[in-house]
């Protein structure tokens, strides 16, 4: 029966069908069913390491429900062609035993999965198979969402997709182009491939295991080397390789499960960021958390663009017979954002080793060298090999190696700038081996979380992990990963971080870099200034809470620590908790007021302290990350405590404790460098400024502490103390000072890189900052007043600021261009050496200092090869300082880093905030917050000294800044600064050299040429200073023989022909010479512009520095007032102004003179005192005035009278003359001045008044002259019966007072002599020299008659003379025989017998007076009162004789007396009695025998 067409073909169509869903549910062509095995058992990385990137879209983040991958969530719907219940994988990619390799790697087939299910071939079929999904395919129009499980599955798959069929060609990602007589194709990436330093935007798939982005050279020397040393002459090719060796395609086995074409496979996937297809989102997410969790440091990875390289069934070069199925296969997957780059090899099978070429056998190519695994950058820079594997026997084990996500045989890495492993090795032993570790910095105060990779773990292995002298131990996470947490550490900058497994030593080491909590990365923020405060009302902070987990339900416990220095050794210590259990949600709110009734009783004192972050519940199998905040002070927290000890003025209290404590420590600022004047200075002095990071204009231009600043500067090293200056500019650019305000500059007891060692008080990095210079200036100036006492102490005492009057700018020199110098006394020169030589050096200790340069030969133009080189290195090393190395990038690898920086060797980068500043011993690097691509790079030594290379385009300068205790101590290109150019070319053995700076040719052979360095000490130039790499050595750049283009002028070296290039020069450059010949030789713009604009700048800088800027100092402002303004140069005219009730007194205003001082103030210095105070002080200085003007008054009026009354009172008497007297005991000068005074002298003393007859020679004896007068010898008289009223007044010689002291009488001859009255109260000093007249001779005698000289009765009227005798001899002269005579003072006399005179020896013996170093001749023991409180002076008695002793004979004859004194006279010694007189003592004497007389002073005398 015949059929209709149409049936016919609905019966055709469900046929297909039926056949099309048969084929479905078999397995793809040659995968066996028993081919597959499960792979949940694979270990994949913990939850702990897992985080989720920010920059992913929130409408791109997958679903996770799993534990494992907890905290990535979405809220998308699954879309609707996929079905609505969860779509079930049933153990695709499974690997069974028999298909791993002899080294356990996985097979091949592990890629092509098998389903079991319609909905899964529905879902998945068209991605999952042999068939290259269309990049067209979008769901629909809907975007597709990942699910939990099917992330899992695919992450359980050990080889990344790739597909022989569909496509244009129907061939998939297969290379058909690629055999064995095109061994590589070119491809274009259409985007930027970061790769070791350089960038690429295309590459070449080869089939000899690598990718290629540079030219190889024609043939190759086994083992292979690279960098090639031959370079530029040879090539040196730009590599990736995975497999580096001369392969061929090889062929599949029958038995082989995966029957998928053996060749080379390349697919690409851009732009995964923002793509919504299956393909795209699947290959994003996968790559994602591999390298999140396979690789330390890929935390926030995600990559932009991939490429997966897939090598299936290679076999080696030079095989023969079935050497074509002894294959390996290996895959390369590539994935980047364009910054960051990684690779992940997957080594699936390896049966061979080493092809023909490279000594391998025939058969099965094995033996020979292996083949090269490892990266080269190309262009003779840098390479790395990765080892023990690369060019080694045991190169087959990469299949069973490096674990990476748990796989044996996945190796990761990181590319992009340099190498980074991300898998362990148990291949490899040795003293020193490289440990990777990330992050490579965390927080002084600890707890960051530092993944490490080296060795290979095991869950039972005990890891310590050891921070520079600090041991922490480690905890497992998986095989290449074991995780660390930063303990707290003393120190900053790099240290060593060093691991050790089990019982072995230290043997995997790296160097970590220790931020200081004051310029670590900034973890927890505030938002507002109310930390600050003194009691603020809320404090919210934030933080992100990805840097803690993943996990939203965890919650965070909030503490506070505080920091105190009362010992040596500092004390971090715990305060108390904030809050217990937060929500980790990135913020919370404090509430000051919740802790006002605690108390802190240990922790009180604490000033300063840090909010810190972490988890509270952790788990058993993960640790917690610890968030710090920036230093704080601690105020909000401890107001109410503070009061109740201190009361409400706690700040004022604190600030007196500070001050009390400050003023015990030494004092610093003497040592600091003096602060430059104005802001273009102080940017110009880079040896000792850089810039303030809490005051930066650049950066950070809150200047919270110096408010009103535009930028301020600090230096960059600490000083011999630890201490460091700070130096702000207001928006005039001129310094602000602490005597204007309090906002202004300070210098600071401690720097904020603290000094070594770092675990004293005030040397702690940050902490004793803070401790010593920030919290005092909370307590003083921001919780009081500015004019407050303990403010101004602060300012004006403590923390003044030093004024710029004598601030000496540096010296500068510069090297640029190809090359030319310009020396410190402003000599430039033109010098185009080859090779490595000295710019500068001094050997002097404290101020030693290497600065060398390398010059390599410009890149040849458009007419060959140019005959002048140019600057690509500066290093530079101080005393005993980390060596600093700053190279030149070639031009492709400038893409990221303009400029290479070397400390000791070692690569260090400044690519985050806190590394802009790196300090090293004795130097400081860092690059200014500006720069972003590193093209500018500072070093500033200890001694002052800075180092400058900047870069643009490739072409470098660099200059170097000295201070002025460098002058005359500098060698080498830079010359000798001097302030002399004579003697700038002063060669290394010290002679110098007379040239002209024009005669190139000569300063090239007769001075340049001899600054060249090599790699051993030479005396006068040194060693060679830079890195060596590669076997690079001195000779690999020096050339001595290079002759280079000697005229300088374009029109004279270039042919005529070239007008336009003579031409141009003289446009572009215009007046220098130098701009002029670099591009007469290099024909390149951009090095004439930048040699030009370099040679600019280096003359500014010059001449700003030349230029003296006059400073009139510091001028206060006084307290309670305010200036007009705070300039201090010439012509400034400041007003002052008082607050409010106050008064100013002195000059209301002042002026900076031309002189550079201000005028002297007419008014007196400016002050503004309170009206009380004003007006007490008005009435002080009128009483004053006052008294001023009427005392002198008063004086004169009385001396006027005085003299009146005197000249009344002595008119008619005779004067009186000091040479009409002979010398005389003490005892006796009273009695005789007493009598002199009298007017009743001799006649023979009458007859000539004014000669003595007595005279004696220098240390004799006083002895009468030979033409005196003869002395008639008195009368012996009865002193029972003499005349009491007598006027005559009588003595005797001492040996006769003696006796007269025992009898109360005496018969003993007494002289009698004329009495004067006198008035003498003064001691006279004769030997003094009188003003204008010439010098006199005259006789030693000492007329110091005080009021406790002579007692006698009697009053001063001559009738009383009669009852004056003498009544006690001295005790105190001691007559011994002797040639000469001496002075003993009182502590030296002997004992004497109550006569004060010895007796002993017989009479006529020879006596004299001895006196032992006191200003009279007597001491007080010959008182008359007996008072050794009185010490006149007095002169001897007789003249000697050696032989007779006394000589009586010798004395003056005087007139015998009338009468005798009367024998009952009463002779003792007065009693000491505070505030009597003699006249009151006299009633409480003894009662008198009859007949018998008291004897008194003639004065009253006080005892």
């Amino acid at each position: 029966m015949g059929r209709s067409p149409r049936r016919s073909l609905l019966l055709v169509f469900g046929l297909f069908l039926l056949l099309n869903f048969g084929c479905a549910q078999e397995n793809p062509p040659g995968v066996p069913e028993d081919s597959k095995e499960d792979l949940e058992s694979k270990d994949v990385k913990s939850e702990s390491v897992l985080k989720l990137n920010a920059h992913i879209p929130e409408q791109e983040q997958i679903v996770v429900k799993d534990e494992e991958y907890r905290g990535v969530n979405i809220n998308k719907e699954v879309p609707s062609e996929i079905p609505k219940e969860p779509v079930e994988i049933i153990e695709d990619a499974k690997v069974s035993n028999s298909k791993l390799s002899k080294s356990g790697a996985y097979s091949i087939d592990d890629a092509v999965p098998s389903f079991r299910s319609s909905n899964i071939e529905e879902a998945y079929a068209h991605i999952d198979g042999r068939v290259s999904p269309s990049t067209n395919y979008n769901n629909n129009g809907q975007p597709y969402v990942i699910t939990e499980n099917r992330l899992k599955t695919l992450r359980e798959r050990f080889v990344y997709p790739f597909y022989d069929q569909g496509g244009d060609e129907n061939q998939g990602d297969f290379q058909k182009d690629i055999h064995h007589s095109t061994p590589q194709i070119h491809k274009n990436f259409n985007f930027q491939l970061p790769f070791f330093g350089f960038r690429y935007n295309y590459t070449r798939v080869s089939m000899n295991g690598y990718l290629e982005f540079s030219d190889p050279p024609s043939q190759y020397t086994y083992p292979l080397t690279f960098p090639i040393k031959e370079w530029p002459a040879v090539s040196d090719p730009s590599f990736i390789g995975i497999f580096f060796s001369k392969c061929r395609i090889g062929s599949t086995r029958q038995e082989d499960v995966n029957q998928m074409i053996p060749g080379v496979y390349f697919r690409m996937e851009r732009d995964l960021q923002t793509r919504t297809d299956q393909m795209g989102v699947e290959m994003r997410e996968r790559i994602t958390w591999d390298l999140r969790t396979g690789l330390i440091g890929a935390d926030t990875f995600t990559p932009k663009h991939s490429v997966i390289v897939t090598w299936k069934n290679v076999s080696f070069a030079g095989g023969y017979g079935n050497a074509l199925y002894k294959t390996n296969s290996f895959q390369m997957v590539l994935a980047t954002d364009e910054v960051f780059t990684y690779a992940i090899f997957n080594y699936m099978d390896l049966q061979w080793s080493a092809h023909t070429e490279a000594g391998g056998d025939t058969a099965g190519g094995e033996g020979g060298t292996p083949a090269f695994i490892g990266f080269n950058a190309g262009n003779g820079t840098q390479s790395y090999e990765y080892k023990p594997y690369s060019q080694s026997s045991i190169l087959r084990d990469l299949s069973g190696r490096g674990w990476g996500n748990g796989f044996p045989g996945r190796h990761i890495f990181r590319i992009d700038e340099k190498i980074l492993v991300g898998s362990c090795n148990k291949d490899i032993d040795g003293a020193n081996l490289p440990l990777m570790f990330a992050p490579e910095s965390g927080n002084m105060l600890g707890g960051t979380i530092v993944n490490v990779t080296g060795p290979c773990f095991e869950r039972t292995d005990r890891v310590i992990c050891r921070f520079d002298t600090e041991d922490v131990v480690g905890k497992y996470a998986e095989k290449n990963i074991f995780t660390c947490v930063q303990p707290p550490l003393m120190a900053e900058g790099y240290v060593r971080l060093e691991i050790a497994v089990n019982t072995e030593n230290y043997k995997w080491k790296g160097r970590y870099f220790v931020e200081t909590p004051g310029t670590a990365t900034e973890k927890i923020f505030f938002e507002t200034n109310d930390i600050h405060e003194k009691n603020p009302s809320e404090i919210k902070i934030t933080w992100d809470k990805r840097n803690l987990t993943m996990n939203d339900q965890h919650n965070v416990m909030i503490s506070l620590w505080g920091y105190r220095e009362n010992t040596i050794r500092p004390q971090f210590e715990y305060i108390n908790h904030l809050e217990l259990n937060a929500q980790n949600v990135g913020e919370y709110v404090i509430s000051p007021g919740n802790y006002r009734l605690r108390d802190d009783l240990l922790t009180n004192d604490l000033q300063v302290g840090f909010i810190q972050i972490n988890l509270t519940n952790t788990g058993d199998n993960s640790v917690s990350p610890v968030l710090w905040s920036r230093p704080i002070p601690l105020a909000w927290y401890f107001n109410s405590q503070w009061e109740r000890l201190y009361g409400y003025k706690w700040p004022e209290k604190m600030c007196n404790n500070w001050l009390r404590s400050d003023r015990y420590l030494k004092n610093f600022a003497a040592e600091l460098p003096l602060c430059p004047c104005t802001l273009q200075q102080a940017l110009l002095d880079k040896g000792r400024y850089m810039p303030d990071f809490d005051c930066d204009k650049d950066a950070n231009p809150k200047c919270f502490y110096n408010k009103g600043a535009m930028h301020c500067v600090k230096t960059g090293n600490p000083s011999e103390e630890g201490a460091g200056q700070q130096c702000c500019y207001d928006k005039n650019d001129y310094l602000m000072l602490s005597y204007d305000q309090q906002w202004g500059s300070r210098p600071l007891r401690s720097h904020n890189l603290g000094f070594l060692p770092w675990n004293e008080a005030n040397k702690v990095p940050t902490m004793s900052h803070w401790y010593h210079d920030q919290a005092p200036f909370y307590q003083c100036c921001l919780w009081q007043h500015e004019q407050a006492i303990g403010c101004e102490t602060y300012r004006f005492e403590r923390r003044p600021s030093q004024d710029c009057v004598s601030y000496q700018p540096p010296g500068v020199a510069a090297v640029f261009g190809d090359p030319h110098i310009v020396t410190f006394d402003d000599n430039q020169y033109t010098f185009n050496g080859k090779g490595e030589f000295v710019l500068v050096r001094t050997d002097v200790p404290n101020l030693k200092l290497d600065v060398q340069g390398r010059f390599e030969q410009v890149a040849p133009n458009l007419y060959g090869k140019v005959m002048a080189t140019q600057l690509t290195s500066v290093v530079a090393a101080g005393n005993s300082s980390a060596t600093i190395e700053v190279r030149l990038r070639p031009q492709h690898a400038q893409w990221r880093y303009r400029l290479d920086v070397l400390a000791n060797g070692k690569r260090v980068f400044f690519d985050r905030k806190s590394l802009k500043v790196q300090h090293f011993p004795g130097v400081t690097v860092y690059t200014p917050t500006y720069i972003l691509n590193q093209s500018e790079v500072i070093m500033m030594f200890q001694s002052g000294a800075g180092v400058e290379v900047v870069e643009n385009q490739g072409f470098l300068t660099a200059r170097v800044y000295l201070p002025w205790t460098y002058i005359n101590k500098t060698r080498g290109l830079f010359g000798n600064w001097s302030w002399e150019i004579n003697d700038d070319f002063i060669r290394p053995d010290g002679t110098i050299v007379s040239v002209n700076v024009a005669d190139t040719q000569n300063i090239h052979n007769e001075f340049g040429k001899l600054w060249m360095l090599t790699d051993r000490m030479v005396e006068g130039r040194g060693s060679a200073l830079f890195t060596r790499e590669f076997g690079r050595t001195a000779s690999y750049y020096n050339n001595a023989t290079f002759l280079p283009n000697f005229v300088l002028e374009p029109r004279d070296f270039i042919p005529p022909n070239r007008t336009e290039d003579i031409n141009k020069a003289a446009e572009l450059c215009g007046g220098s010479y130098q701009c002029r010949y670099d591009y007469g030789m290099s024909l390149s713009r951009d090095m004439a512009h930048f040699t030009k604009n370099y040679y600019d700048s280096i003359v500014n800088i010059k001449e700003l520095n030349s230029k003296r800027v006059i400073s009139c100092g510091v001028l206060e402002t006084p307290r309670f007032g305010r200036k007009s303004n705070f300039f201090f140069v010439p012509d400034t005219k400041v007003t002052f102004e008082c607050d409010k009730n106050f008064v100013l007194i002195g000059d209301q205003r002042r002026t900076c003179m031309p002189e550079g001082r201000w005028d002297v103030p007419q008014y007196g210095y400016t002050e503004c005192l309170r009206t009380q105070e004003y007006s007490s002080r008005q009435a002080g200085m009128t009483g004053g005035i006052i008294l001023f003007v009427m005392i002198p008054i008063l004086l004169f009026m009385a001396i006027i009278w005085f003299c009146c009354f005197k000249k009344r009172k002595d008119k008619g008497k005779t004067p009186f003359s000091f040479d009409s007297l002979e010398p005389r005991s003490r005892s006796n000068s009273r009695v005789n001045f007493k009598a002199a005074s009298m007017g009743n002298l001799t006649d023979s003393y009458k007859s000539d008044p004014y000669q003595s007859p007595y005279t004696r020679q220098k240390s004799e004896p006083y002895l009468l002259r030979e033409d005196s007068q003869p002395i008639e010898k008195l009368t012996s008289i009865d002193p029972v019966n003499a005349d009491i009223e007598n006027e005559t007044k009588t003595f005797t010689s001492p040996s006769q007072m003696d006796s007269m002291r025992s009898a109360k009488e005496s018969t003993s001859p007494i002289y009698t002599l004329p009495k004067k009255r006198r008035s003498y109260d003064s001691t006279y000093r004769t030997h003094e020299p009188l003003t204008g007249h010439p010098n006199s001779e005259f006789p030693e005698k000492i007329f110091d008659i005080s009021e406790e000289d002579v007692l006698s009765s009697g009053s001063n009227d001559d009738s009383d003379l009669t009852n004056t005798t003498i009544t006690k001899p001295a005790k105190d002269i001691t007559f011994i025989s002797s040639n000469k005579q001496k002075q003993y003072g009182r502590r030296r006399q002997k004992k004497q017998n109550d006569s004060g005179i010895s007796t002993s020896g017989s009479q006529d013996a020879p006596v004299f007076v001895d006196y032992d170093d006191q200003d009279s001749a007597l001491s007080s023991q010959y008182s008359p009162t007996g008072s050794d409180a009185y010490s006149p002076p007095t002169s001897p008695v007789y003249g000697m004789d050696t032989a007779k002793g006394y000589l009586p004979v010798m004395m003056p004859v005087l007139e015998e007396p009338k009468t005798t004194p009367n024998p009952k006279l009463s002779t003792f010694a007065t009693p000491m009695k505070k505030g009597k007189s003699t006249d009151a003592l006299q009633n409480q004497q003894d009662p008198l025998a009859p007949g018998e007389l008291r004897t008194f002073s003639s004065r009253t005398t006080m005892v």
